[in-house]
């Protein structure tokens, strides 16, 4: 492993650098983002039953909001339902909005090493292809050490460029997704809360 650092050049550094960020980011992402956490699956059920048993205070309202991101787009719902309907469900959106941009966290920093490590790849073949024409330019072409040398740091560089920037676009779309699907979820059951709470449903289920 070293052996292959020290054959691509100083470019490397960058390169696994990068492949350490996006790797954190990754394991980070993964457990941020689960649904358990992120949208409880009994949650709506419960601030029903706090609703119904006339429970609904300052104190479960910031317990709610402290809960999950579900919890927080309930609560700026609630928070607004003397508001009427319409005000509801604006600051639903607006707290799905919130959210949207918490969950998304580190995903333009893995996208953006998607994109980087190919380049950062292509730059230290560039940088050895030059070093193989100066060789050939000052020695000829009797030096195949020095030649091999160029040649493996071009070819190295611009593989490990590729192997850590397909698994992070894999991973960067991934996420991307999730988040949506998240946000996609959390705001309906939000919603389904607002109609009941309104007359338009006739219960609600968690």
């Amino acid at each position: 492993m070293i052996s292959l650092l020290k054959a691509g050049g100083w470019i490397m550094i960058p390169i696994v650098l990068s492949s350490l960020i996006a790797f954190v980011i990754c394991i980070e992402r993964s457990w941020t983002l689960r649904r358990s956490r992120i949208a409880p699956r009994h949650l709506v059920a419960q601030v029903w039953s706090w609703i119904k048993n006339n429970q609904l205070d300052k104190s479960h309202l910031k317990k709610l909001k402290e809960s999950s991101p579900l919890g927080e787009i309930l609560a700026a719902g609630l928070i607004n339902h003397s508001h009427g309907r319409d005000m509801m469900k604006e600051s639903i959106k607006e707290a799905g909005s919130l959210a949207a941009v918490k969950l998304e966290r580190f995903l333009n920093t893995l996208g953006t090493i998607a994109q980087i490590t190919p380049l950062l790849g292509l730059l230290g073949t560039v940088i050895g292809m030059i070093r193989v024409f100066t060789v050939i330019t000052i020695q000829g072409t009797g030096d195949p050490g020095a030649l091999a040398h160029g040649i493996s740091e071009a070819l190295i560089t611009t593989a490990t460029g590729l192997i850590i920037a397909i698994p992070a676009l894999i991973f960067h779309r991934h996420f991307e997704r999730k988040v949506d699907e998240l946000i996609a979820e959390m705001e309906q059951e939000a919603l389904k809360m607002v109609e009941v709470i309104h007359g338009e449903r006739e219960s609600l289920r968690g």
